[in-house]
């Protein structure tokens, strides 16, 4: 049998988003800072969830679903791509390309189908809410988060499948920020142009196929919603142009990346940023925080802390 990889080369040069001094001192105070409030947002969010019982919901806990999602998505590549800014050897190894490449996948085919979950749950709050608490069960819920898992990992699975078994022999540079499908397909030493077509086009296929399920569900619940009341259409009109505008965001970059793959480097790094860092960033503000009921919750819990700092402090001055 033969083994279980052919390659020869033991690490990837990565070019990253530019070579200018002046752009990477720029980017690497903008990500730190885009990174950072990622990760702090969808951390508070996912404590005020857990911690708060006025917002054990199915809303909710498919929200928080989202920021865990989104929390791992911001982490896979970013924290390595900032720190690259001042690396003179931009390297990783052949197993931490594989395993960004897997982590993508993971990520995003996880959160296609809880945005997908989403989009039902608010179908049937709206449309059919008599019956909402049968069907969107506790049972129900966990049931679609773990759905969403499973069908991120056996996408990724089905992606990273024939790739591992590639022989790759030089050259090892990839002109991006991070290892992608695309890219290092075509850095294989024999001819992956069909076999990279098939895969990569497949993904984007799925993107395609969920972002118009996304689409359709959002006209009908705004359509029911008009049917219903004046006021409540405007301010569900305003709620699903906010949550399309992350979902384009979102399927946007990996349509075009993955229907229409091998194109300019530069257009894919710009859409690559779009959905490995803006989107996670995004996402808290739009479907969360601008809830008022997480907001209200958010503030009574910074509240009730800051005033047990308070007493601690009258309790134990500062000698």
């Amino acid at each position: 049998m033969e083994t279980f990889n052919h390659s020869r080369i033991s690490e990837f040069v990565l070019l990253g988003l530019t070579d200018s001094p002046e752009l990477q001192i720029l980017l690497f105070v903008v990500f730190s800072l885009f990174y950072l409030i990622t990760v702090l947002g969808n951390c508070l969010i996912l404590l005020t969830v857990l911690f708060t019982s006025q917002l054990h919901s199915p809303m909710y806990f498919l929200l928080s679903n989202l920021s865990l999602i989104d929390l791992c998505l911001s982490s896979f590549a970013t924290p390595k791509m900032i720190l690259d800014f001042f690396a003179e050897s931009k390297t990783i190894s052949f197993g931490g390309c594989i395993s960004q490449i897997f982590f993508l996948h993971l990520f995003t085919g996880t959160e296609i189908v809880l945005l997908i979950s989403m989009s039902f749950d608010r179908y049937i709050a709206i449309c059919k809410p008599l019956l909402y608490s049968t069907i969107m069960s506790q049972k129900v819920c966990v049931g679609l988060v773990v759905a969403s898992w499973t069908v991120g990992f056996l996408h990724t699975l089905s992606q990273l499948i024939f790739t591992l078994y590639l022989p790759f022999c030089g050259p090892n540079v990839i002109d991006s920020f991070f290892c992608d499908l695309p890219l290092v397909i075509q850095l294989a030493c024999v001819d992956t142009y069909v076999l990279g077509l098939f895969m990569i086009s497949s993904s984007g296929a799925i993107a395609l196929v969920s972002f118009l399920l996304l689409l359709t569900s959002y006209i009908i619940v705004l359509v029911a919603i008009r049917d219903h009341s004046s006021s409540g259409s405007s301010k569900a009109f305003s709620t699903c142009t906010a949550h399309f505008i992350v979902v384009l965001m979102f399927f946007g970059p990996c349509i075009f990346i993955y229907v229409w793959p091998f194109t300019s480097f530069l257009v894919d790094k710009i859409l690559s940023v779009f959905y490995t860092i803006f989107t996670p960033f995004l996402n808290p503000l739009i479907y969360t925080l601008r809830n008022q009921e997480v907001k209200t919750a958010i503030k009574k819990k910074l509240s009730k802390q800051s005033s047990n700092i308070r007493k601690t402090t009258k309790r134990y001055p500062v000698q």
